[in-house]
């Protein structure tokens, strides 16, 4: 069954789209946009997820990148 979003596809495209377009402007090769994308993810589940919830959101936030990335 489909996982379904309380966002908008236009919303999460556009804020993507945003971001990418940081990322262009300062040169970022891959390697820094994901040690930046990580740093990111860890500041909100650390300043917006009650520590007793951090380890699971993790683990699953984890679980969907596994699952997302594409497997040639």
């Amino acid at each position: 069954m489909p996982i379904t979003s309380k966002y908008s596809n236009e919303k999460v495209e556009q804020i993507l789209d945003d971001v990418f377009k940081v990322f262009e402007k300062h040169g970022a090769s891959a390697e820094l946009a994901l040690m930046i994308v990580g740093n990111v993810a860890t500041n909100i589940i650390n300043a917006d997820i009650p520590a007793s919830q951090r380890e699971a959101i993790a683990e699953k936030f984890a679980q969907a990148l596994l699952t997302s990335i594409k497997k040639d």
